[in-house]
């Protein structure tokens, strides 16, 4: 049985330098290069606004390729639950917390997008999780808060959820902490929300002392479906925010305009020396880079453009609408996923100003001729992504969120949607579709499902932040 944890050589070479042992690895090098290649991964499954009258997931998928079960969805810890909307989750710990002792990255904190429900789930055992407790939203409420996103785990001992909506599901949003030890609710993480109304993801480097949330829009707005119109009516993010990580007040506001409709998933260099980054805008269907300027302030600039295309089933050009968003642990790799259009992106990063596009990979979507992988349709298009911590697996998932889905691929919402990959060789800059691996799961257990994020225990490029 696969525990997916450092190996030995690993964790002794990774902490010999420190008094104290944490969780997680000293350097992002460290974990690229020390860590065992993955072998089990979790993966958010969700039912709501599916036929099938059945409570969400998480799902374990055996991604060792010398397993019997190689593939294949071999376990699934559902939620007690229906009409979670299980979305994004993340780690009660990770490498931030490096020098701290006594912490273990063993449980994942999983909350329910439209229930507001968290929930604490054991996963000291890889490959038999098991829900150790919960959360309730009356709890959340208390505090003014709906709609969990992104889960971080932070220093100090602390987990912090951005929330996107007040407890009525109306704006403004603001972020949730926990304490690890536990997992009861401390409260607000931010003391001065500033001019910020919508949220949805975040990053921070602790080192600078620096956090920076994105947009989306209210959940009452994005929770029935997309309209066009209320992107007319402003109801949806442009800008980004930069808040002082130790102060939890915020400081200044990126506004983008129609150069960055809905920047979704932010991402900074896992060199924790770095003040810059990049946010993927959707609707825009962009790369904008920002950076800290000499004076301490943010500025930003455009540096990829994905172009609108025509489609005889459209009546207006068809965006690209740029999904996720990842870097690889060396930061020489950027991956985002283009969900309408149908592929996924590699750039060079080397050149942080001037990305350089070095391959692509179609799958599904409104453009891709691929339309299947071993003998499975491709219901969506490449969507969440996760790298192998050694940068040479790319895997992602199809769904994006179950109104979308039901819009845009009503088919995902009758047969549930896929799990797939490309191996990356990034020597050469250029991936490769795997079409051996396929994880269909509109055959999952009690029904189809549709599959969301992906986490590989003992961390990964989008859950550990160094200091």
């Amino acid at each position: 049985m696969s525990t997916d944890e450092p190996s030995e050589t690993a964790e002794k070479h990774g902490h010999e330098h420190h008094e104290v042992e944490g969780p997680g690895y000293p350097t992002p090098a460290a974990m690229r290069t020390e860590s065992e290649r993955e072998k089990t991964a979790f993966v958010m499954g969700l039912r709501v606004g599916m036929d099938v009258d059945e409570p969400d997931f998480v799902g374990v998928v055996d991604v060792d390729p010398d397993s019997a079960t190689y593939g294949e969805l071999v376990d699934t810890v559902e939620m007690p639950n229906k009409g979670d909307e299980l979305h994004h989750f993340g780690w009660n710990t990770c490498s931030s917390s490096c020098h701290a002792e006594g912490l273990t990255r063993d449980h994942l904190i999983v909350p329910g997008q439209r229930s507001s429900r968290i929930h604490i789930v054991d996963a000291s055992d890889p490959r038999e999780p098991e829900i150790e407790t919960i959360i309730e939203p009356e709890e959340v409420f208390e505090h003014d808060l709906s709609a969990p996103h992104t889960v971080h785990c932070v220093p100090e001992g602390k987990i912090v959820i951005s929330m996107l909506g007040n407890a009525d599901g109306e704006l403004p949003g603001g972020f949730l902490q926990l304490d690890q030890e536990d997992f009861s609710i401390d409260g607000h993480w931010e003391v001065d929300s500033g001019d910020m109304e919508m949220n949805y993801d975040y990053w921070y480097q602790p080192r600078h002392g620096v956090m920076l949330s994105t947009e989306w829009a209210a959940p009452e707005t994005y929770y029935p479906g997309f309209d066009l119109d209320d992107v007319e009516a402003g109801k949806y993010g442009d800008s980004i925010h930069v808040w002082d990580w130790e102060s939890k007040e915020h400081r200044q506001t990126l506004t983008f305009g129609e150069e960055g409709l809905i920047p979704l998933e932010i991402r900074m260099p896992h060199n924790p020396e770095e003040t810059e980054g990049y946010v993927g805008a959707a609707l825009s269907s962009n790369i904008l880079r920002f950076w800290e300027a000499d004076d301490g302030h943010w500025e930003w600039e455009k540096v990829i453009d994905v172009e609108d295309r025509e489609h005889p089933d459209w009546d207006m050009p068809v965006p690209g609408l740029v999904t996720d968003i990842l870097l690889s642990l060396d930061d020489q790799y950027m991956f985002f996923s283009n969900w309408l259009h149908g592929d996924v992106r590699m750039y060079d990063i080397s050149d942080t100003g001037n990305p350089r596009l070095v391959d692509q990979c179609w799958v599904g979507g409104n453009f891709a001729e691929r339309q299947s992988v071993g003998g499975h349709d491709v219901r969506g298009a490449p969507q969440m992504l996760q790298l192998s911590r050694d940068g040479r697996r790319l895997y992602w998932t199809t769904s994006l969120f179950s109104s979308w889905d039901n819009q845009f691929y009503p088919e995902m919402g009758e047969e549930g949607s896929l799990m797939m990959k490309a191996d990356v060789y990034p020597g050469e800059g250029r991936m490769e579709l795997d079409e051996e691996f396929v994880v269909d799961f509109g055959d999952a257990p009690g029904g189809p499902a549709r599959a969301h994020e992906i986490r590989w225990p003992g961390g990964d490029c989008t859950s550990d932040v160094w200091q």
